[in-house]
Formats: C-alpha cells, sequence, structure tokens
C-alpha cells in the first residue's frame, strides 16, 4: 500500500544526486510537503558508478562558485546529519606535457587566483613527489590545487535526503513516473505507478532518461548517454593512504587510488553514443559491457603515465553511461514549452561535483523564481530545437565527452552536428571562403578569405590579417554584417505599447519610425535581456534580440503579456537583416537606388535597394555610419549581390567583435547579465526615470545606494599580448576585477578588452592583467576607446 500524498508542491524525480540535492534544498527553504520519486532506488542510475571528483575551479566565477558550495556542503554535511559522506580533501594535481597545455593550466591558475581558490604552480619534481607512480620526464610544469577532494556518491545522497525528511520531506522509492499532467501548458501533476499526485511544480532530475521523461510534458531536453570508462587495479605497490587527483588531460586521462589500487578514467577523443530506448526502466545499478577494443587506446596512454600498471591485476574494466549536452554543459530552471516544470539534468560527468550547488540553484529557481546567481550558460531555454533530435545528438555528444579535456583554445569551434542551419546568404558566404561558426544552430561568418583549417593557439590568431582587411573595410570603405540570425519577434495588438512600456525599461513610447534601444529587467533590476527594438505602428513593434536568446526571450515576454492584448510571433526566419556599414556605404545605397540619407540615427524608413524592398534603421553595433537593412529573406540574395557588386564586402563576427569592444557596447552572456544592472554597465541613460517598468523600483533602490557604472575599456601596452577573455585584472597587486570581451583592436592599433571591476577605478589608470600567470600593463578609459562622442556612425 503507498502513502504517497495526493498533492504536494514540488515534485522531484529521480533519486541521484540531483535529485537528492534539490529535494534537501527544497526543504530547507521551507518547501516541507516536496517529495522525492525514484523508479528503482536512490543513486541507481548513474551517481552511483561515479568517480565523484569535486573539482572546484570552472571556467567562470558562477559555475567556480556553484561547486565551491558543493565542497562546503559536503564537508558539513556528516556533522549536520551524522552521515558519513567519504569527504575526502586530498587535492588535485594537474600536469602538462606540451606547451599550450601549460599555457591552459597557467590560465587556469589565474582564474583560480580571481575566484578565490587556492592553485599554485609546482616544479615537475614537486609534482613527482606528490605523484611519485608517474612517470615524468616528458612533463613540462604542473599546477598543484589543495583544496579539491572527492565524496562517496551514495553516502551523500544518504545523507542529503535524511536530512531532507528532518525537515518534512518525503522519499518514494520503487515508484516509476508514467505520465505528466499539463494544463493550459503548465504543470498540474505527475501519474505514478503508485497513484497520481496533484503539484504546481516538477523538478526534472532523471539523468539518463530526462529527454523522454521531459517529453512526458511536451518539452525538449537536448541530452543523450554515452558510454563512460574506467579501470579499477586491485592493490599495488606504491598506494599508500589517500592521494590527490592526477589530472593527466593530454592524455584524455584523470587517476585516483582507489582501495589500494588505482582508478584510471578517460575521456577519450570520441565516445560510444547510447541510442534512447537502450537503456530502460530495468537498467538498475546497471553497467554496460567492458569494452577493451576501444578502451585500448587509453591504456596505451595510461601505462606511459603509470609504468605500475604493467604489473597490477586488473579488477575491472567499469563502463557506465553518462549523460551529455550540445555544448557541455548542464541544463537547470525552467523550459520555455511548459510552465512549472524545471530542469536539473545532462550534467556532464560532473554531477557530484556540481551535485550541491546545482541544486541549491535548482530549488532556488522553484521557490523564488531565479537562480541564486546567473547561471545563463546553463539556462534550460538556450538550445534551438534543432539541437533536440536524435540525429544532431547522437552525432554530438560523443564530441561532447571527449572535448572534456580538451585545451580551452579561442576559437575553437566543435565538427559534429554541423550545418543543420543556413543563413540566406550560407552559399554567397561559403563562396567567399566563409570560415564558419555554430550559433543557436546557425552557420554563421567568423571570418572570411580562409585558405586552410586555422591551427588554433593561444598567440595571435591564424585569422588575425584577414579580421583586420575586414575592419580595414568597415572604416574606410563598406562592410556588410550579417544580423539575420538575431530574433525577431513581432508584438502586435491595442495594448502593443502597454506591454512593451511594462516589460522593458527604454522609452518604448517613442513613435512609429523609432528604433528603441532597451534594457529588459527582472524583479531584481538585473538584466534578462537587451533588445533593439523598431515601431512599425501604433499597434506593431518588432523586438530584435540575441541570436540565442530566441527561446529565452519570446519565453519571457509571452509569460509577461498575460493580462494584455497583444500577440507575440516569431518571425526571426521571415526576414534577413545586412549591416551596411562605412564611410561609402551612402554612395552604395544611392548608386542602388535608395535615398537613405534623411534617416535620422536611431530612426528607420521603408524604400527601395536594388529593386528590393527594404526597411532601413540608421544605427551601428561597429561604430560606422550606416544602416541595418530588413528584407524577405529570400531576397537578400539579389540585395546582396548588388552591394558587393558596388565594392562592399562581407565582414564576420570576429570583426564585429573588435568594433564593439572597442566601442565599448556592452553584451549579454559578456558585459551584461542578471547579476548586472543598468547603472553597473553604464547603461542607465536608456531607463526611464520616471519607472512604471519591470525591475525600477530595485533600480532605484541601487541608484539610491549610489552604485556606480563597474564596466571598464582597456588598452593593452605590448602589442604582441593575446587576452582572450576571463582574465584577472590587478591593481597595486590586488586583484580588482576581470576582462569579459577580449580583442585586438585594429582601430586603436592595440589588444583591448572590456572588463568588470569591483571598485571604482579613474581614467588613466595603470592596471596589469594575468594572461597565463604573465602580468601585462594595461590602461583604463572610462568609456569608448574609438570615436567617443560616436560622431563616425551619426555622419
Amino acid at each position: 500500500m503507498s502513502n504517497l500524498p495526493a498533492q504536494a508542491s514540488v515534485v522531484v524525480i529521480g533519486g541521484g544526486i540531483m535529485g537528492c540535492s534539490t529535494l534537501y534544498h527544497l526543504a530547507k527553504m521551507g518547501v516541507s510537503d516536496a517529495i522525492l520519486l525514484e523508479r528503482n532506488k536512490l543513486t541507481s542510475g548513474t551517481t552511483w558508478h561515479s568517480a565523484a571528483q569535486v573539482r572546484a575551479l570552472r571556467h567562470s566565477h558562477n559555475l567556480t562558485r556553484m561547486i565551491q558550495y558543493s565542497v562546503d556542503l559536503y564537508s558539513q554535511l556528516e556533522q549536520e546529519t551524522g552521515q558519513n559522506v567519504g569527504w575526502i580533501q586530498k587535492g588535485s594535481l594537474s600536469i602538462a606535457t606540451n606547451p599550450d597545455r601549460l599555457t591552459h593550466i597557467k590560465r587556469q591558475e589565474a582564474l583560480a587566483h580571481a575566484y578565490g581558490i587556492d592553485a599554485k604552480s609546482i616544479s615537475v619534481g614537486e609534482a613527482k613527489e606528490r605523484w611519485p607512480l608517474m612517470y615524468a620526464e616528458d612533463v613540462l610544469g604542473a599546477v598543484w590545487s589543495p583544496e579539491d577532494g572527492r565524496v562517496s556518491p551514495s553516502d551523500v545522497c544518504a545523507a542529503l535526503v535524511k536530512a531532507a525528511k528532518g525537515l518534512g520531506a518525503k522519499l518514494f522509492e520503487n515508484t516509476g513516473v508514467t505520465g505528466i499532467l499539463t494544463e493550459n501548458g503548465k504543470i498540474t501533476g505527475v501519474e505514478t505507478s503508485q497513484g497520481t499526485v496533484m503539484c504546481d511544480a516538477i523538478a526534472l532530475c532523471t539523468g539518463l532518461w530526462s529527454r523522454e521523461v521531459g517529453a512526458m510534458a511536451g518539452a525538449e531536453v537536448p541530452a543523450l548517454a554515452c558510454e563512460h570508462f574506467y579501470l579499477l587495479t586491485k592493490p599495488i605497490d606504491g598506494i599508500t593512504g589517500n592521494m590527490p587527483t592526477l589530472s593527466d588531460h593530454d592524455n584524455h586521462l584523470y587517476v585516483r587510488d582507489d582501495s589500494g589500487g588505482l582508478l584510471v578514467g578517460c575521456f577519450e577523443p570520441m565516445g560510444k553514443p547510447i541510442a534512447p530506448g537502450i537503456l530502460d526502466e530495468a537498467f538498475e545499478f546497471g553497467l554496460l559491457s567492458e569494452d577493451w577494443d576501444h578502451f585500448e587506446p587509453m591504456m596505451e596512454l595510461a601505462l606511459h603515465r603509470l609504468p605500475a600498471l604493467e604489473t597490477a591485476e586488473v579488477k575491472m574494466l567499469l563502463n557506465g553511461p553518462e549523460s551529455f549536452t550540445p555544448d557541455g554543459t548542464f541544463m537547470l530552471g525552467e523550459t520555455a514549452e511548459t510552465r512549472g516544470l524545471f530542469l536539473g539534468c545532462g550534467m556532464n560527468s560532473v554531477g557530484m561535483a556540481s551535485g550541491g550547488g546545482a541544486g541549491m540553484n535548482l530549488a532556488h529557481c522553484i521557490v523564488h523564481g531565479h537562480t541564486a546567481y546567473d547561471l545563463s550558460e546553463a539556462d534550460a531555454k538556450r538550445f534551438a530545437p534543432v539541437f533536440n533530435s536524435v540525429e544532431h545528438l547522437m552525432a554530438r555528444a560523443p564530441e561532447i565527452l571527449g572535448t572534456h579535456y580538451d585545451i580551452a583554445y579561442p576559437g575553437k569551434q566543435l565538427a559534429t552536428g554541423r550545418n543543420m542551419r543556413g543563413l540566406p546568404l550560407d552559399s554567397e558566404y561559403r563562396e567567399a571562403a566563409a570560415h564558419m561558426g555554430q550559433v543557436y544552430g546557425w552557420e554563421r561568418p567568423l571570418y572570411f578569405g580562409k585558405t586552410s583549417e586555422p591551427v588554433l593557439k593561444f598567440g595571435r590568431p591564424d585569422w588575425f590579417e584577414n579580421v583586420g582587411a575586414e575592419v580595414k573595410a568597415a572604416h574606410e570603405e563598406a562592410a556588410i554584417f550579417d544580423a539575420s540570425p538575431f530574433g525577431k519577434i513581432d508584438v502586435t495588438g491595442k495594448d502593443a505599447e502597454a506591454f512593451l512600456l511594462k516589460t522593458c525599461a527604454g522609452y518604448m513610447g517613442r513613435a512609429p519610425g523609432s528604433v528603441i534601444y532597451s534594457a529588459v529587467l527582472n524583479d531584481r533590476g538585473t538584466f534578462e535581456s537587451d533588445i533593439t527594438v523598431h515601431r512599425l505602428a501604433a499597434d506593431h513593434y518588432r523586438l530584435f534580440v540575441g541570436t540565442n536568446a530566441i527561446k529565452r526571450d519570446l519565453s519571457w515576454f509571452k509569460r509577461a503579456s498575460h493580462g494584455f492584448d497583444v500577440l507575440l510571433t516569431d518571425v526571426t526566419e521571415d526576414w534577413a537583416v545586412l549591416g551596411l556599414m562605412g564611410p561609402k556605404a551612402a554612395a552604395i545605397a544611392k548608386e542602388l537606388g535608395g535615398d537613405l540619407d534623411g534617416i535620422g540615427y536611431f530612426k528607420h524608413a521603408e524604400g527601395q535597394l536594388a529593386g528590393i524592398a527594404v526597411r532601413a534603421a540608421r544605427l551601428s553595433y561597429v561604430g560606422e555610419a550606416g544602416w541595418e537593412i530588413t528584407c524577405k529573406a529570400s531576397e537578400a540574395s539579389v540585395l546582396y549581390a548588388a552591394m558587393t557588386q558596388l565594392g562592399a564586402r562581407p565582414a564576420g563576427l570576429f570583426a564585429q567583435t573588435s568594433m564593439r569592444v572597442e566601442k565599448g557596447f556592452c553584451a549579454m552572456g559578456h558585459e551584461l547579465d542578471s547579476d548586472i544592472n543598468p547603472i553597473e554597465c553604464g547603461l542607465d541613460f536608456a531607463t526611464r526615470k520616471k519607472g512604471g517598468f519591470t525591475g525600477f523600483e530595485a533600480l532605484e533602490a541601487r541608484r539610491a545606494e549610489r552604485a556606480i557604472n563597474r564596466v571598464i575599456s582597456l588598452v593593452l601596452d605590448d602589442d604582441q599580448a593575446v587576452p582572450v577573455g576571463h582574465e584577472p585584472i590587478y591593481l597595486d597587486g590586488k586583484i580588482v576585477g576581470q576582462t569579459s570581451t577580449c580583442a585586438f583592436g585594429y582601430r586603436v592599433g592595440k589588444p583591448i578588452a572590456l572588463g568588470h571591476v569591483s571598485l571604482p577605478v579613474a581614467d588613466g589608470t595603470t592596471v596589469q592583467l594575468d594572461i597565463a600567470r604573465q602580468l601585462y600593463s594595461a590602461t583604463v578609459t572610462l568609456g569608448p576607446l574609438f570615436d567617443p562622442a560616436g560622431s563616425r556612425m551619426k555622419t
């Protein structure tokens, strides 16, 4: 007889680390009637066979902060519950066997200092002392992180559930979910093998099975299982007690002690995908068959690094499935398709490290409507629908497994699952030898004139001259920047103006023919998005949103539209947008039959170019005069051909980024996120001081606290320096901030960056950037580095 309740505020599905952590944190946050459903037993999916490493450092501050929370949680759970969690804090050792890997781990060391993590470079000799079994003749350097550790996965989950039960939450094992109930696109309940539970929200923490369970509620959850291997040996000489984790990522390996023997795991260059349906409900504490043929290349690398393996007795080659997403980051938060359905899945084999902090943030999202800090890189709404196809996931997931230990080269692109969405000018760009990058499924040109595949490096990139030529064209003649993949949302209806006045901080009441820049804020006064808007008529606006933000932003606006007589329509693929920029843009437009000179700055008007009906908007994202020209997607080829025949040349995303940074223009995901408000990034001028918009009260509170702009521009003294982003900024020997976007500024002739600082820094101040543990001097500018008055783009 089941004691399943008829009603619960929140139902957590899945009894692995994410489910147990989410239940624990829901209970901590006062959701005392939350329940967890597990169709088999706790940890019976992937959690039980996790290698359970907890390494704090990640590529962003907030992902690192999240794992630091896990470390703190795991280390105090035993005191809280009396349940031993097997926390062993013996540190981690990262070695490098080639110069680029050494740069990579030194960049990680620099990041660690910025994020408050203890990490330091050590000599090869000291590395050998910490791992005596390691062959070290080919090691160039190492970084030591003493605070990292590992846990016992099953014991952590048991402790989390014990504490949650003590706060009123309940666990139901052997209770499989058979259906999810929704009404008007919102969660209402869960059907199980033991009965139905009505609820307001679901936390979907179902690991390998998340895509299928999400589909029960009509949601897209692009995650796929791959086989994941590690070797276990019987005890060997030289293993005494617990040792640090050894990371030999050049050889795709991680190594630690295990019961007196060795655990040797790998993230091989190309993994083995598992088709949906193969792992069914009977896969409980299950493993897949050993595959020595597949593991053999990794075994050879392990024998090189650990000669003692030659005589070690093998206990088993463990093959346990793990789930991977299209970009290698987990999914956390409410889905776009179904209200009340929250994802905590796709952990990409770092579930134990992430689980404590990710579960806290998921619970926070359910209770408070947002994560505890910005985790937009893990937003459940970030993937285009094309990423959810089985064909794409079967190709992409194995590569994602292999990139786990990649060197973080700037400009790196994934190879699989490509060419899913082509721009209207895709064939023209390929004829112009474009090097493509994938953004939200679109293939976007990064630069043109590619003669061979670029060799990725930390120094000056192979595309340096190509990008310089594109910037020169935009600065001296005319260039075409393609904005077609930006999301376009039409807002129509009698309440269009009132709706946008509520949801946008900008001056949305401007007359038809206006272009409006606006922040879109949440109740905390921080950024959900930033948009450019064309007011087409009294009852018709067109919102232009970030390329990878269309699903998230459309969901945000639709949910805010309750009570307004408006219709929101995604028209992204109906229209092409070509930015014709540069001092010769006006002459080209005139020769094509369009007199666009009369359009004022931040105004738009209809006209014709080359016989094509267009709407030209006078604005610039690159700091040069010109127009963003919208036409039907089907007519873009004619317009492009006419422009290029008159001398305009295509320019890619790298050139656009360089010119954006020179102008000090902030971008979502770089300078702007949900931890930042308009005052702190110099965009308060674009908000309405009389209020009436979401986030106004919070913004007023920050203004009363004398919040200041913390975004600065930087010019490096050394023109050979190559910052790539996230470099710590030092002032008087102390870290005061971090870079956000970096580039070479071709119009100023130096490497440049935008960054955030934690305290006021005066214009002209000299600071230092830590690039892989080498300090480079840079000069602070408060405002744009190029054409600060903006005269070029307004002439």
